[in-house]
C-alpha cells in the first residue's frame, strides 16, 4: 500500500517520498572580502562555538537570569512532563506504540499496549526501549529518531537513533520480543550515522538509501541509488534496483504488503515537488505511473487515487489543482483514464488529507482554514460520500491511526484548539465515537477567545488570520505576536499550546495564527502561487496582516511582534529588513537567510524548487531582492531581533543565523543571539531545552513588547 498519511511536511522533509535531510559538510570555508563572516559556517570549529558561547550567556544574562523567567520555565517543564499529557498511539494491528518522554525519562521511553488497555484511566504499558539507560550504557548523547515496526508479526523493528537531535541517524535492528539490539555481528541491519532511507520487505531484506560511498548522492545530499539489501551480506554487497540522477533529490523504494496485492515500487524526486514513480517487476524492469510528477498518486488494493497538484488534461477530460481522482488501478495500468473525481476545490475549501479504512476513504478537508470530516465508500453504482463526524469551530480535527491492513474500519479522533486542549477519541466508520482521553487545560483560558479575520494583500487576496486574545482586551490595542510560515504547502491550523497560553494570553497579550500564501490551507495553488519569482507575494501577505491588525485597532506596530521558524525564519528575516517599521520586535529561529549560499549549506540544494537557484543570474534578479543577508541596511532603525539556532541542525545551517547575527550587530543593530549546542532542526533535544526555548522566546517579547510600552 503506497499510501499518503494526513498532514504535512516542513522544510527539509519532502512530503512525496519522507526523504530526511542533507548529511554534508562544509568545505573550503573561512574568511572572505564578500562575506567577512564566512567562518562562521564552520560550524563545530572552537572560534565559531566560542563566539556562540559568548552571545549565548548575554542572552541568559539578559531574559533568563529572572525568577519571571524561571517560573515560566518550571511551568513550561512541568506541562511537558506530566503524566496527565495524552500518550498518543502508533497502531499496528492489536499494539499501540508510543515514544514517552517525563521527568523520570528525559530521553524518553519506547513503548506498547493494546488497545484494551490503552482505553483505561491508567493503562499497562510495555516497555521496550529505555533510551536513557541506553545512552548511559553506550555513553552517547541518543535522541529518538523513530521506529519501522515489520509486520505482521511486528518482532522486529528498525530503530533510528540521532546524536543530539540531528537529522543524521544511526539505523539498527532490534528484536522486540528479547528487548535488545541485534548486532551486525548476529546478522542484524545496521547504517552507521547518515541521512538514509530504509524500508522492510520481509524478515531477510530491506530496500536501502543511504551513503554508499563516492557518487551514491544527490547534489542535494540524498541517497541517489536504491538498494535491496539481504540479511547476512555486507551493505556493500547490497543489489542496486534503481540508480537517480546526480541532479535528482533523492531516489527511494518501498514494498506494499497488501495480502494479494503485493507490489514492489521505486521513486525518483527530480525536485522537491516532483517526482518519478515505477512499479518495480519481478524481472527488475519498471512500470511507469503516468501521472503529472507533481501530483501525490497512491494506491491501496483495487484503488488508485491521484491528487493534483496543477490542472491535468487527459483523457478528454479537464481536472483542477487541488483535485482527488480516483480508479481501479489495474484499469489504469492498462491505459485506462476514465476518473472518478472524488473531491473537488473551490475558493474556499481545499482537501487537506486522506487516507484508507479497509472499507472506506476518509477525507479531511478545510474551509477557510476549519476542518470538515467526510467519508466516501466505493461500490458497484460508484462511490457514496457522506459526513464522517461533526469537527468544532475554530478548532482542528485530525484522523489517525488508520490500519487497513489489520484495524478494519476502526480509526481514531484527534481535535483541539487554541484554548480547547486536545481530546482523542476512538471511532468506526458507521459505528459510535468514544472518548478515550482528555489533555488537561495548563493555562487560563476563562474569557479567551478565538476570532478569524482576513486582510487584503497588495494584490487584492484575501488572506485569513485568528486573532486569539480575552474579551477584555477588545476595544484598546495591546501587544501582540503574529507567528507565519508559509512555505512548502504546509497548512497551519488552530491547535492548543499551553506555553503561548501560559507565556504569553495569560500575560495579557494577544496571539495571531497567519495563514499566509505559500501554504497549503486553499490548495496547491495557495502554495505555488508564490514560487520562485512570486515568492515576495507570501512577504506582503505577512506586511498585510500586521497592517490589518494595527487598522482593527487589535495592537499598535510598537507593540507587534512576530515569530517564525526555518522557512518561518526566513520570513523573518524579510520582515526585519523590508518591513521594519511595522513591528516592535521579531524572533527569528532556525532560519534560511544567506539566500545566495543557502543551496550550498546542507540539504539546502533541494529547496530549489521553492525558491529558485541563486547561481542562475536571471533567478539570483528575484531572490536578491528579497535575500535577508544581502539586504541589510546599517541606516536603518530595526525593531529588537534575538534569532535562536542549533549546532546540530544538519537541515538549515546555523551559519545562517550566526553570519545575520554578526552582520546585524557589527552594523549596531539591537540583536540577541542563542544557539542550542543540541536540539538538531527541531532546536531542542529533549524537554528540558524545548522548555528553556519556549520561556526564553516569551520573555523576550515580554520584555520588548510589554515593559516596553507599559507605563
Amino acid at each position: 500500500m503506497r499510501e499518503p498519511a494526513f498532514g504535512s511536511g516542513a522544510v527539509g522533509s519532502r512530503p512525496a517520498n519522507g526523504v530526511l535531510g542533507k548529511n554534508v559538510g562544509m568545505t573550503g570555508v573561512g574568511e572572505s572580502v564578500a562575506d567577512p563572516y564566512l567562518w562562521l559556517e564552520e560550524v563545530t570549529s572552537d572560534r565559531a562555538l566560542d563566539w556562540a558561547r559568548a552571545h549565548n550567556a548575554v542572552v541568559v544574562e539578559r531574559f533568563a537570569s529572572s525568577d519571571r523567567f524561571g517560573g515560566l520555565e518550571s511551568r513550561i517543564l512541568a506541562m511537558l512532563d506530566t503524566d496527565t499529557r495524552i500518550a498518543y498511539p502508533g497502531r499496528r494491528g492489536r499494539w499501540l506504540y508510543n515514544f514517552w518522554r517525563d521527568a523520570a525519562h528525559p530521553k524518553g521511553l519506547w513503548r506498547r499496549t493494546t488497545f484494551a488497555e490503552y482505553a483505561k484511566a491508567d493503562p499497562a504499558w510495555e516497555v521496550l526501549i529505555d533510551l536513557d539507560a541506553l545512552a548511559l550504557q553506550e555513553d552517547e548523547n541518543w535522541v529518538w529518531g523513530g521506529a519501522a515496526v515489520l509486520r505482521p508479526e511486528q518482532r522486529r523493528a528498525l530503530i533510528s537513533l540521532s546524536r543530539g537531535g540531528a537529522d543524521a541517524k544511526v539505523v539498527r535492528e532490534f528484536d522486540i520480543e528479547a528487548k535488545a539490539f541485534i548486532e551486525p555481528a548476529d546478522n542484524g541491519f545496521y547504517l552507521p550515522e547518515a541521512k538514509s532511507e530504509i524500508r522492510w520487505i520481509d524478515d531477510d531484506n530491506v530496500y536501502v538509501g543511504t551513503d554508499f560511498g563516492d557518487g551514491s548522492l544527490t547534489d542535494s545530499g540524498y541517497p541517489r541509488i536504491a538498494k535491496r539489501w539481504r540479511r547476512g551480506t555486507p551493505l556493500a554487497a547490497a543489489e542496486t534496483v534503481f540508480e537517480g540522477e546526480i541532479s535528482d533529490v533523492a531516489v527511494s523504494a518501498g514494498y506494499d504488503r497488501t495480502p494479494g496485492y503485493e507490489r514492489h515500487f521505486v521513486g525518483r524526486a527530480t525536485d522537491f515537488f516532483n517526482e518519478e514513480v515505477y512499479l518495480l517487476e519481478a524481472d527488475g524492469s519498471l512500470r511507469h505511473i503516468d501521472v503529472p510528477t507533481d501530483a501525490s498518486e497512491s494506491w491501496y488494493k483495487d484503488w488508485f487515487l491521484v491528487r493534483l497538484k496543477s490542472p491535468w488534461e487527459v483523457g478528454g477530460s479537464n481536472y483542477p489543482a487541488g483535485a482527488l481522482l480516483g480508479m481501479n488501478f489495474e484499469e489504469f495500468l492498462a491505459g485506462g483514464r476514465d476518473f472518478e473525481v472524488l473531491f473537488t476545490p473551490d475558493a474556499h475549501t481545499s482537501l487537506h488529507g486522506y487516507g484508507w479504512t479497509e472499507n472506506h476513504l476518509l477525507l479531511i478537508t478545510l474551509a477557510d482554514v476549519q476542518t470538515e470530516l467526510h467519508v466516501l465508500t466505493p461500490g458497484p453504482d460508484g462511490w457514496v460520500r457522506e459526513p464522517l463526524a461533526d469537527a468544532p469551530p475554530m478548532a482542528t480535527t485530525s484522523v489517525m491511526n488508520l490500519d487497513p491492513l489489520e484495524g478494519g474500519d476502526e480509526f481514531m479522533l484527534s481535535t483541539s484548539g487554541f484554548t480547547s486542549p486536545t481530546t482523542l477519541m476512538s471511532a468506526s466508520v458507521g459505528g459510535a465515537t468514544a472518548v478515550l482521553k482528555r489533555e488537561p487545560e495548563f493555562f487560563d483560558a476563562e474569557g479567551v477567545e478565538t476570532e478569524q479575520f482576513f486582510a487584503r494583500s497588495d494584490d487584492g487576496t484575501m488572506v485569513p488570520y485568528f486573532v486569539i486574545r480575552h474579551r477584555d482586551r477588545k476595544g484598546a490595542p495591546g501587544p501582540t505576536i503574529m507567528s507565519g510560515y508559509g512555505g512548502f504547502e504546509v497548512s497551519r491550523t488552530p491547535a492548543y499550546s499551553g506555553a503561548s497560553g501560559m507565556g504569553w494570553l495569560e500575560r495579557g497579550g494577544t496571539w495571531v495564527m497567519t495563514n499566509i500564501r505559500g501554504g497549503g490551507e486553499y490548495g496547491p495553488e495557495w502554495h505555488t502561487s508564490v514560487l520562485k519569482a512570486n515568492r515576495h507575494k507570501a512577504y506582503e501577505d505577512f506586511a498585510a496582516i500586521a497592517r490589518d491588525l494595527v487598522e482593527r485597532g487589535i495592537t499598535t506596530h510598537d507593540q507587534l511582534g512576530a515569530v517564525g521558524g526555518s522557512n518561518g525564519g526566513l520570513l523573518m528575516g524579510v520582515m526585519l529588513t523590508r518591513y521594519p517599521e511595522l513591528f516592535g520586535a521579531i524572533v527569528c529561529q532556525v532560519p534560511l537567510l544567506d539566500m545566495k549560499r543557502y543551496h550550498l549549506l546542507l540539504a539546502g540544494a533541494s529547496w530549489i524548487a521553492e525558491y529558485g537557484d541563486p547561481d542562475k543570474p536571471e533567478e539570483w534578479e528575484f531572490i536578491s531582492k528579497y535575500s535577508p543577508y544581502q539586504n541589510t541596511d546599517p541606516e536603518a532603525k530595526y525593531p529588537p531581533i534575538l534569532l535562536t539556532t542549533s549546532t546540530r541542525d544538519d537541515r538549515v545551517h546555523p551559519g545562517h543565523a550566526r553570519k545575520m547575527a554578526a552582520l546585524l550587530e557589527s552594523q549596531g543593530h539591537p540583536i540577541w543571539y542563542h544557539e542550542n549546542i543540541e536540539g538538531g532542526h527541531g532546536g531542542a533535544a529533549d524537554n528540558k531545552q524545548s522548555a528553556f526555548q519556549a520561556a526564553l522566546i516569551y520573555e523576550f517579547f515580554t520584555q520588548t513588547l510589554i515593559d516596553r510600552t507599559t507605563p
